[in-house]
């Protein structure tokens, strides 16, 4: 499988400002170790399971289980970078439409950038690229590259937009159990 890296299905970026400083904030952190529950309150009811596990390389890797639309999405993210401040995770994901399966490519980046007066911006980019599957699934399906980027934008941007406030909150809350647990 081939990831067309020229075209882009859908991207988006979504912040949320939290009063906790940066110093305290570690996204790898809560990212490994979120439980699912916190998962699932983190964009109801989209978010459907997820779970931390390693590649067979030894890469650590999330998997989520998800609706983005009409579609059912099963994320692979492995850890391209993970650090305390920044996250970029590259999934080749599976999706389950109405008309049956197919697979993209999803980078999904966590960042966190200090502000004034002790507080953190929380920044969740999720940029969606085809692969050469996708491609050929719109081809057998009657579907144009730009229509399914249409929908596929709409149904992403949405979901990125009711999920960063939540996840943002559930990273503020870890910090400040982790701070007081110290």
């Amino acid at each position: 499988m081939k990831v067309l890296t020229e075209k882009i299905l859908s991207q988006s970026a979504y912040t949320a400002d939290i009063d906790v400083p940066l110093e305290k904030i570690d996204i790898a952190d809560w990212l490994f170790t979120l439980p699912e529950a916190e998962y699932l309150r983190c964009c109801p009811p989209d978010h459907i399971g997820s779970g931390v596990t390693m590649t067979d390389d030894g890469r650590r890797m999330v998997i989520n289980v998800e609706m983005i639309g009409t579609g059912l999405v099963i994320q692979h993210y492995v850890a391209e970078e993970a650090t305390a401040s920044y996250c970029r995770m590259n999934s080749i994901s599976d999706v389950f439409t109405p008309v049956g399966r197919t697979q993209v490519n999803v980078i999904w980046e966590l960042i966190a950038e200090s502000l004034e007066g002790g507080r953190t911006r929380y920044t969740n980019r999720v940029t969606s690229h085809p692969t050469d599957v996708f491609m050929d699934f719109l081809a057998e399906h009657g579907q144009t590259f730009e229509q399914a980027a249409m929908a596929r934008q709409e149904a992403g941007g949405d979901h990125n937009r009711r999920e960063t406030p939540l996840f943002a909150a559930s990273i503020a809350r870890r910090a400040i159990a982790k701070a007081a647990a110290k």
